[in-house]
């Protein structure tokens, strides 16, 4: 697998998907739409070649994405 490098703002909502914020909320605390969190969230997603929030995020961190 190549290597994956995640945008800020993707690390970002995968930080909040692991405390268990909704789409709703991360936009809220991060002043953005629920549909841009959304698109963050699902970027990672692809990127880390997982199909849900919770696998995404703990791939992330398997991989050191994020702290």
């Amino acid at each position: 697998m190549a290597e994956v490098v995640l945008s800020t703002r993707e690390r970002q909502c995968l930080r909040w998907v692991e405390e268990g914020k909704s789409s709703w909320a991360i936009g809220v605390i991060l002043k953005v739409s629920e549909n841009t969190v959304n698109f963050h969230v699902k970027n990672a997603m692809r990127k880390l070649e997982t199909t849900t929030r919770i696998q995404c995020v703990i791939k992330a961190r398997r991989l050191r994405l994020i702290e």
